[in-house]
């Protein structure tokens, strides 16, 4: 039984992503973590079910669903395979809407159909070595020449930026000497076959070992003008708009691996046995299962009820962040608390759940750290108290 009520479509939907989750990302998923190893064969399986144009109107190719189907189909690829959500989830959230949302004509019949068929991989560049949570300050600079715009710049944390082949970049349009903060950047849509556009450092990272996370160099990078995403200076507003919906995609992969976590734990209490019974009938163990299913459906209810709210038309900003800060923290504490009762099992990699708990925490980080949801939370609670005379409105 389910505490959200879904539609005959969102089941069909959800049960689709199960099934390929089970069946053809469960079983490699350890192999590719050890190897570091992106699969462009499990991009194509999904492009061919519609996962990658999920939010992208029919007229663009894609499937022009909800929020809430898309976020049930990325929680079960999560529970599968968690780099595979991730890819799916950067290219939906970031990339794809934005050139939706703020696009031209001509760069949303250019850009957006391929990107549906996942003949083109969206990825997303705006932190930069010295600009992560502070996003404003960031130093990447465009400079209009004619019908180009010249970028010079190093772009951090570009998840699979060596297989995209669509990039929205954030860069300064405001001159060095008139700095205008946030009202000074523009995004630009890249393609890595412009001159001056280098892949170089790829992150040896914790989690997530089988999306690869790159740096990109910008130098003298010739950018066609018509490649500007719409006004200049708007840029960042954009972005950090679109990352309202970005969130809810990271809380959605955070409770998917929270939910392997529990599911491998489940499994793994009704096989051992200590002190003459199985361990799933002790009663500190089965707390532990207690509180780990109930922190993961009350993540998943605040997910979906923020789901609902964005497809009314609300501002969702201060319950996205609710969201990914709750799921988040969920999938961490749940993975550990996987670990610890697998034991010495638990910190082998025989067993996935170490797996789980390394891929969990950097949902505590991108994105938007913890903190930064909480800054935001606080800020946007305050703000409607204050509208609403001291009372806070739901």
């Amino acid at each position: 039984m389910s505490l959200i009520q879904l539609t005959d479509t969102q089941r069909d939907i959800q049960q689709l992503a199960r099934d390929y989750a089970q069946r053809e990302l469960v079983a490699l998923a350890g192999e590719r973590d050890r190897e570091s190893r992106f699969d462009r064969v499990m991009i194509t399986q999904m492009a061919e079910m519609g996962f990658l144009g999920m939010l992208i109107p029919e007229q663009y190719d894609g499937l022009g669903l909800d929020a809430q189907s898309y976020l049930l189909a990325l929680e079960e690829i999560a529970v599968g395979d968690a780099t595979a959500a991730v890819t799916l989830s950067v290219h939906n959230s970031l990339p794809t809407q934005m050139i939706l949302n703020f696009g031209n004509d001509a760069q949303r019949a250019q850009f957006l159909p391929p990107m549906a068929r996942g003949e083109l991989l969206g990825a997303f560049a705006l932190s930069e070595p010295e600009a992560g949570s502070d996003a404003a300050s960031l130093r990447t600079q465009a400079i209009r020449d004619g019908d180009s715009w010249v970028l010079n710049g190093t772009k951090a944390w570009v998840s699979h930026g060596n297989e995209a082949g669509v990039i929205l970049c954030m860069a300064r349009t405001d001159s060095s000497d008139a700095r205008k903060g946030t009202k000074g950047i523009s995004t630009f849509i890249l393609t890595p076959d412009l001159p001056g556009f280098h892949l170089t450092k790829k992150e040896n990272k914790m989690g997530l070992r089988a999306s690869p996370t790159l740096q990109i160099v910008l130098d003298n990078c010739r950018v066609p003008a018509d490649r500007l995403l719409g006004d200049e200076g708007k840029g960042l507003t954009y972005a950090l708009g679109s990352l309202d919906h970005g969130r809810l995609g990271i809380a959605a992969q955070a409770i998917g691996i929270a939910r392997a976590a529990l599911e491998a734990s489940i499994k793994y209490v009704g096989e051992r046995k200590q002190f003459g019974k199985n361990i799933g009938e002790f009663q500190a163990i089965q707390f532990k299962i207690a509180d780990m299913a109930t922190r993961i459906t009350a993540s998943r209810t605040l997910l979906h009820a923020a789901a609902a709210a964005k497809e009314r038309g609300e501002k969702i900003t201060r319950f996205s962040s609710m969201a990914k800060l709750f799921a988040t923290e969920t999938a961490m504490w749940v993975t550990t608390q996987a670990v610890q009762i697998h034991g010495g099992y638990g910190y082998v990699t025989d067993y996935p759940v170490e797996r789980h708990m390394r891929d969990a925490k950097v949902t505590e980080i991108y994105e938007g750290t913890s903190e930064i949801q909480r800054i935001v939370i606080s800020r946007e609670t305050l703000a409607a108290a204050a509208a609403a005379d001291g009372s806070l409105p739901d």
